[in-house]
């Protein structure tokens, strides 16, 4: 047996014989958890049982921990267990690089910082973001007076996933309409041929090439002779505008900026002409 493995196996010994009324989750260890890097176990406010972070405890209860409420922690060193802080009372172990004693998050040095109006700790360097009022999220420097605003807008899921985005430790991606998206999901959409915002339709990304590629595609195309002067109203997702345009099975072109990303607003206008055929009023036989 390795002196690790044996040193682990004390540990996991000493605090089972300890712990008196409080459980551990077995997903503890003194390196931390699959979540973050950190020596010290927090004591759940809600069900006063130890887990390495709330995302741990979360994934094994049916309740969630509040990460504001808890006061306590315990040293995954000398099993301690005290008031929360950066640095255990009893062996000086560091719990953590950082330490919030806001969110009360322990975890290696990312650059993290606490931001006020967001009400948690954000991936920085601080400098590198700043918090936009409307959005009530913090966006990379180079957004700033480069976004449209949508108010609140991390507040509300992913639309792809259904998943919590303000408080979620996936990065977040904004599409050029304001929405956002796990970049996670967003790199899934453009994977699986999706290029519309699933809230608004609107384009995610700059669709310019491919609407030159479409008008090609559509002039080698052209369409049978019954539907030739055929048209329909389409409404643009990107720009909004209502107009009326050449019918094609392909896709139907905004007359207004240009985008392919558009809806059919009813049936055809023009209907497509029959092609008539002569038949002779007489039969002559011979």
């Amino acid at each position: 047996m390795s002196k690790r493995l044996a040193k682990q196996l004390l540990w996991w010994q000493k605090t089972r014989e300890e712990e008196e009324d409080l459980s551990v989750s077995n997903m503890a260890s003194p390196s931390g958890c699959s979540h973050y890097v950190r020596s010290c176990f927090l004591k759940a406010p809600c069900c006063g049982k130890l887990y390495v972070c709330r995302l741990c405890h979360d994934a094994e209860e049916n309740h969630q921990m509040d990460r504001f409420k808890v006061r306590e922690v315990q040293c995954s060193e000398c099993q301690t267990l005290q008031q929360t802080q950066q640095t255990c009372q009893q062996c000086h172990m560091q719990f953590g690089e950082y330490y919030c004693d806001i969110c009360h998050l322990f975890d290696k040095d990312k650059k993290q910082y606490h931001c006020q109006p967001c009400g948690i700790c954000r991936i920085g360097p601080r400098e590198k973001y700043f918090h936009c009022e409307k959005c009530n999220l913090c966006l990379a420097q180079d957004l700033r007076g480069n976004h449209k605003c949508v108010e609140n807008v991390s507040r509300q899921d992913c639309p792809v996933c259904m998943e919590d985005i303000h408080t979620s430790r996936i990065g977040a991606h904004v599409l050029s309409c304001g929405h956002l998206l796990h970049k996670s999901c967003f790199d899934s959409m453009i994977t699986t041929g999706m290029y519309r915002c699933p809230l608004c339709m609107h384009s995610a990304w700059n669709m310019k090439d491919q609407w030159v590629e479409m008008d090609k595609e559509i002039a080698e195309s052209p369409m049978p002779p019954e539907y030739h002067g055929a048209t329909a109203k389409i409404l643009c997702n990107d720009c909004q505008t209502h107009c009326t345009v050449p019918f094609h099975v392909l896709g139907m072109k905004c007359s207004g900026c240009g985008s392919y990303n558009t809806a059919q607003d009813g049936g055809l206008i023009q209907q497509p002409q029959l092609i008539r055929v002569n038949v002779p009023l007489f039969i002559h036989s011979f």
